[in-house]
């Protein structure tokens, strides 16, 4: 190996969104993570269970998207109906 080209490899303390901590060698001396092991579904076996882990607020998005869509067709479901009544 070149001298003088590489980054220190470094003891490192990983932190989890869940609060998990532990040591490791990096480059880093703090890498902060958003799920590890302790905290995503696979490991944990509840796979069955439907456990989604959303980071970015996907799944919220597609319900309010969805339930904005189900009002409008009941809007306009009623206002078919009524026309049809006439």
């Amino acid at each position: 190996m070149k001298q003088g080209i590489h980054p220190n490899y470094v003891e490192c303390t990983v932190i989890c969104a869940c609060g998990n901590t532990w040591k490791t060698h990096s480059t880093k001396p703090i890498l902060h993570i958003e799920v590890c092991s302790a905290c995503h579904p696979w490991f944990q076996g509840q796979t069955a269970e439907r456990r989604f882990v959303d980071t970015l607020g996907r799944i919220e998005k597609f319900e309010r998207r969805r339930a904005a869509s189900k009002q409008i067709q009941e809007v306009a479901g009623k206002t078919t109906t009524q026309r049809r009544r006439r």
